[in-house]
C-alpha cells in the first residue's frame, strides 16, 4: 500500500470533535497531504466518533461499510480507513476484529501520533492507540494558523463527575486543564489567522482551573479576561457548563467583561430531583434555578441553554411532568433534547425501570414542544433589538447571508457583506430557528 496523499475527515458529535477533526487535518496537512472535500478523493478517511449519541457503534460500523462498498464500487480502490475519537476509545482492537478494513484506531487523547499510525498502515500494518498518557497531547500539535471568522480552543478535556448515564470519563479521562500560557498563545494566534470569536471548549469548562502570567491561580474567568484583552478579537463565549463549577467570579464576567456573549450552555438533564440523584448530577432544581437568578441579575439578556434526558431509568410520568414545569420556569432560548440509551460500562445501564420506547418517544416529543416554544418566546422578544451579526456563511438565496447574534441565534439577512463581517441588523421577524433582518446603515460620523 502506498502513503495516502489525500485525506478526508467526518466528525460526528460535540463541538469538540470538531476541534479535535481541525487539529488532525492541521497534523496531515504539516506532513505534506492534502485535504479532500469528498470522500471518494480521499486516500485516508478518519472517521472522528462520538459515543454519546443513541447507537454511536453501529453507525460507525455501517459507515466503514460503505466506505468499503463505494470503494469497491468505483474501480476496486478502497482507501485507508482510520477510527478515531470516543468509539475508538471504548471499542479499541475489537474495531480491527469486527472490521478488516480499518487499518488505524486511535483515541482522543493520542490522535497527536495519527500521522506515525497511517504511516504504520500504509506499510501494510494496523496501528492502535488508545493510551491516556498523563502529559497533555497539545504539545505535540502543530502552531495554529489560519481560521474562519468563529473558531474553536479547546482549554479542558475530560471530567471527573461520573453521571451514571455517561461514558465521557472513561472515553475522555480525567479533567485536565491545558496552561493559561498556551492557551493565551493559541487564541492569538486564531486571531492573527482570521477569527474575530472564539468558543472555549471543555466537557466541563468552566472547571478549567490554573496559573495566569503572574503566577497566581485562577479559573476560567481570568483566562477569559485575558482573552479580553487581544484587540482584535470581538467575540468570546464558552461550552459545555456544569452547574457544580459556575463560581462567583465566572459569573461576575458575565456582567463585566463585555466580549463575553450573553449566552450560557448549562445542562440540568432533568427536572425531577429524585432522577438528578439517580443520576449522580450534585445540583437540585432549586439550586439550578437559583444559579440561573444570580447569572440574570448581572446579564438580564442572556440566552440560556440546556441538555435534557428523558426516559432516564425508573423516569415516572409524574416526575417527566417535573420537567415540563422546570422548562416552563427557566426560560430557554434553545436546548438539546434525548432519549436515555444505555452505554455498556455505565451505571445507569444496569439500573431497574428501564423506560420503554414508546413512552420515551411520546415524551420526546412533549418535551422537544415545549422546548420550541419557549424559543420561540425568546427570539419574539428579541425582535425590534439593533445587533451585531458575525456572519459566517451564504444562505439559500442569492445575496442573503447568514450569521449569529450575540446569543447564538441565526439571523438571516440580505444586502452588501460578506463572511467574517461584523454587520448591524435589526431584528424584524421572529421564528423558533432564526430570525430575519436588515441592515443598518450606520450614519457616517
Amino acid at each position: 500500500m502506498t502513503a495516502p496523499q489525500t485525506f478526508h475527515i467526518k466528525s460526528f458529535g460535540c463541538q469538540m470533535n470538531v476541534y479535535d477533526g481541525e487539529r488532525m487535518a492541521e497534523l496531515l496537512v504539516a506532513q505534506g497531504m492534502s485535504a479532500a472535500a469528498e470522500r471518494a478523493d480521499a486516500d485516508l478517511v478518519v472517521l472522528n466518533t462520538c459515543h454519546i449519541r443513541e447507537k454511536a457503534v453501529e453507525r460507525v460500523y455501517s459507515d466503514i461499510g460503505r466506505i468499503v462498498k463505494d470503494g469497491r464500487r468505483e474501480g476496486g480502490s478502497v482507501p485507508l480507513v482510520a477510527v478515531a475519537g470516543c468509539v475508538a476509545q471504548a471499542e479499541g482492537a475489537e474495531i480491527m476484529a469486527r472490521a478488516p478494513a480499518v487499518r488505524v484506531v486511535v483515541g482522543p487523547q493520542a490522535y497527536h501520533r495519527l500521522p506515525e499510525l497511517v504511516a504504520a498502515a500504509a506499510q501494510g500494518g494496523r496501528a492502535t492507540d488508545t493510551d491516556m498518557p498523563a502529559e497533555a497531547k497539545f504539545a505535540a500539535l502543530p502552531k495554529r494558523r489560519r481560521s474562519g471568522p468563529s473558531a474553536f480552543l479547546t482549554v479542558q478535556e475530560g471530567c471527573d463527575k461520573f453521571c451514571t448515564y455517561c461514558v465521557v470519563p472513561y472515553t475522555r479521562g480525567a479533567e485536565l486543564s491545558r496552561p493559561y500560557g498556551d492557551l493565551v498563545e493559541e487564541a492569538q494566534a486564531l486571531v492573527d489567522g482570521g477569527a474575530l470569536e472564539i468558543t472555549l471548549l471543555g466537557q466541563n469548562v468552566n472547571a478549567w482551573s490554573g496559573e495566569d502570567g503572574t503566577g497566581r491561580a485562577t479559573g476560567l474567568d481570568g483566562l477569559i479576561r485575558a482573552l479580553a484583552d487581544i484587540p482584535a478579537l470581538a467575540r468570546i463565549r464558552y461550552t459545555t457548563s456544569h452547574p457544580t463549577d459556575m463560581s462567583d467570579a465566572l459569573i461576575a464576567a458575565h456582567g463585566e467583561v463585555e466580549k463575553l456573549m450573553p449566552f450560557l450552555h448549562l445542562p440540568v438533564q432533568s427536572g425531577s430531583d429524585r432522577v438528578l440523584k439517580a443520576m449522580n448530577r450534585s445540583h437540585s432544581v432549586a439550586s439550578y434555578l437559583a444559579l440561573l437568578d444570580r447569572v440574570r441579575a448581572v446579564r438580564p439578556d442572556i440566552a440560556l441553554s440546556g441538555d435534557f434526558i428523558v426516559g432516564f431509568p425508573g423516569e415516572t410520568e409524574a416526575e417527566f411532568a417535573e420537567t415540563l414545569t422546570l422548562v416552563e420556569a427557566a426560560g430557554y432560548a434553545q436546548a438539546f433534547s434525548f432519549k436515555y440509551s444505555p452505554r455498556p460500562g455505565t451505571p445507569a445501564a444496569t439500573m431497574d425501570g428501564q423506560v420503554v420506547p414508546a413512552v420515551m418517544d411520546e415524551r420526546l416529543q412533549r418535551l422537544q414542544a415545549a422546548l420550541q416554544r419557549s424559543s420561540l418566546a425568546f427570539n419574539q422578544s428579541s425582535v425590534g433589538r439593533t445587533c451585531q451579526v458575525l456572519v459566517d456563511r451564504h444562505g439559500r438565496k442569492p445575496g442573503q447571508w447568514l450569521g449569529k447574534s450575540p446569543w447564538l441565534q441565526s439571523v438571516y439577512f440580505e444586502g452588501n457583506s460578506a463572511i467574517g463581517d461584523l454587520v448591524d441588523v435589526e431584528l424584524i421577524e421572529a421564528g423558533p430557528n432564526s430570525l430575519a433582518g436588515k441592515i443598518v446603515e450606520r450614519v457616517p460620523a
